[in-house]
C-alpha cells in the first residue's frame, strides 16, 4: 500500500500581533518569520514525522527549493512535486498573544494543477492505495473522481471550505477530517452532535472525525463514536495544530492502531505542535509524541 497526498505547498508570512487586526484598523508587528506551510505540506510532515512512507503531490513557485530540501530532511518522497513559472502559494498569518491566528491566502503555484498533471500523477498509484486532500489547490472534484476509479481510499479534509467543496462527489470519500466550521457549512448544523448525525445520513460508509479544537475530537462510524479530549498546554502559535492531528491521526489509521490510540497520539502531536511557533516546523517527531506527558 501506498500514500500519495495531494496538496498545497505555501510560504506562510507569520507577523506576531497583540491582536488580530480588526477592520479599518492599521497595527504593528512585533515580528515576522517566513516559514514552509501549506496545509497540504503541513500533513505530509505530520505523517512523515509520525513514521509513514509518504508520497507528495504538488506544485511550487520558482522560489520553492526550500520545499524539496525540508522533504528530504524529514523523509517525505517527491517523486511527484514539480515546479512551475510564477510564484509559490503563500499566506499571511496574524498571531496574536493568546497564540490564536488569523490567515489570507493566496493560491499561487497550488492553482496550476491541470487534469494533465493530476493523470501522470495517479498513474503510479492503484486499489487500496491512500490518498489525502485538501482544498487549497485546483482540480480537488477531478482527483477525487480519478482515485475513486482506481479503488483508492479517498481522505478528505474539506478546508477550507468554499463552492469547489460543493463540486465534489462526496459520497466518494472514505474518511471527513473536518472541524465545526467546516462540518456547520456541509450539513447546515450548529452543534457537534447534530453535524455529526447529519453527516453519517449523508455518508453513511464513510469515517468521520470531527475536531473541537480545545474541546478534543469525535470519531464516528456506524455505531462506533469516540470522544477524545485535548491536552492543556501553553498555547503559544496555533498554526498547523489541525494539520498535525490530521496526519498523526491518518498514520495511527495506516499503521494500523486502534482508533482511540489514533486519537490519543495525534491530539498529543497536536499539543505538542501549539507550543511551537510556526506551521510545519512546529510539528513533532514521533519520538516527542511518545514522551509526551500530561
Amino acid at each position: 500500500m501506498k500514500v500519495l497526498n495531494f496538496g498545497s505547498l505555501n510560504l506562510d508570512y507569520n507577523y506576531t500581533v497583540s491582536h488580530i487586526v480588526r477592520e479599518g484598523e492599521t497595527t504593528s508587528a512585533s515580528q515576522v518569520q517566513v516559514n514552509l506551510g501549506g496545509k497540504g505540506f503541513n500533513q505530509s510532515v505530520a505523517l512523515a514525522k509520525a513514521g509513514i512512507s509518504i508520497y507528495h503531490a504538488g506544485l511550487v513557485g520558482e522560489e520553492g527549493i526550500d520545499f524539496y530540501d525540508t522533504c528530504q530532511d524529514v523523509g517525505i518522497k517527491t517523486d511527484f512535486l514539480k515546479t512551475v513559472i510564477g510564484r509559490c502559494g503563500h499566506s499571511i498569518i496574524q498571531v496574536d498573544g493568546s497564540g490564536q491566528n488569523s490567515i489570507i491566502l493566496y493560491g499561487g503555484a497550488n492553482r496550476k494543477n491541470t487534469k494533465e498533471y493530476v493523470d501522470e500523477v495517479l498513474s503510479n498509484f492503484s486499489f487500496g492505495d491512500v490518498i489525502l486532500l485538501q482544498n487549497e489547490i485546483s482540480e480537488v472534484p477531478y482527483i477525487i473522481e480519478q482515485a475513486f476509479k482506481k479503488g483508492m481510499t479517498i481522505v478528505l479534509n474539506p478546508s477550507p471550505y468554499d463552492e469547489v467543496i460543493e463540486q465534489c462527489d462526496l459520497g466518494k470519500v472514505s474518511m471527513f477530517i473536518l472541524n465545526e466550521i467546516e462540518g456547520q457549512q456541509i450539513t447546515g448544523m450548529t452543534t457537534p452532535s447534530t453535524i455529526v448525525t447529519a453527516l453519517e445520513a449523508s455518508f453513511p460508509n464513510a469515517k468521520i472525525v470531527l475536531t473541537l479544537g480545545e474541546k478534543g475530537a469525535i470519531y464516528h462510524l456506524g455505531d462506533d463514536e469516540l470522544y477524545q479530549p485535548a491536552f492543556v498546554v501553553d498555547v503559544v502559535d496555533t498554526t498547523a495544530a489541525g494539520d498535525t492531528f490530521t496526519g498523526y491521526f491518518v498514520a495511527g489509521l495506516i499503521k494500523q492502531y486502534t482508533v482511540r490510540d489514533s486519537l490519543i497520539k495525534a491530539s498529543k502531536a497536536a499539543a505538542i505542535a501549539v507550543t511551537k511557533q510556526g506551521a510545519a516546523k512546529s510539528i513533532p517527531f514521533m519520538s516527542e509524541v511518545e514522551l509526551f506527558e500530561n
